[in-house]
């Protein structure tokens, strides 16, 4: 009888390692995820969300908001890059100061929606970070709360209220994915 064969377990510092080789590469629970380059639509959709978030996070002294290819650390072996993410602080010096994010946003691809809701998004959930799945497709957004076995689906607003007392952010979906689409 043979060994029963075993997974290779990827490490975040494994990841780090790797050559520039123009893909996403992340691991979430030691499993290795790549991804190819995104489409346009993706982009000018996660350059609208940050575009929503950033002024709500500055004027209320919430942290900061990112976007783009940013190495989020949770553990040794979960290495993610969230399309959009605020996390708690203000001006970190390196990304290992940034924990804990307030918010992760993932916009699907054909190429990611299974990693970012099968694999992430229980991750993102364990960490207790609120996580939006931005569908472009079927134009809804799924808020995923630390605690919910099912997402609250939405498709004509979106209020994100990371502290009690404070106003929520409000986005008007239908507006948002007609922008995000270049659509009048």
């Amino acid at each position: 009888m043979g060994m029963p064969q075993t997974a290779e377990v990827w490490t975040a510092e494994r990841i780090r390692a790797l050559p520039d080789d123009r893909h996403r590469h992340e691991v979430v629970d030691g499993e290795h995820l790549v991804t190819p380059a995104p489409r346009l639509v993706h982009e000018r959709a996660v350059g609208l969300l940050r575009d929503a978030l950033q002024p709500y996070v500055e004027s209320h002294a919430l942290g900061e908001c990112f976007a783009g290819l940013s190495d989020v650390e949770l553990d040794p072996r979960t290495l993610v890059q969230p399309d959009v993410f605020v996390t708690a602080h203000r001006r970190a010096k390196a990304w290992s100061e940034i924990l804990p994010l307030r918010l992760a946003v993932e916009v699907l691809s054909p190429s990611t929606a299974r990693a970012d809701r099968l694999v992430k998004r229980p991750r993102y959930q364990k960490a207790g970070i609120e996580f939006w799945i931005v569908d472009l497709d079927a134009r809804l957004v799924e808020r995923w709360r630390p605690g919910d076995a099912r997402p609250e689906v939405l498709t004509e607003r979106v209020e994100w209220q990371p502290e009690a007392g404070l106003e929520p952010l409000a986005l008007d979906l239908p507006l948002f994915f007609r922008e995000g689409y270049g659509e009048d």
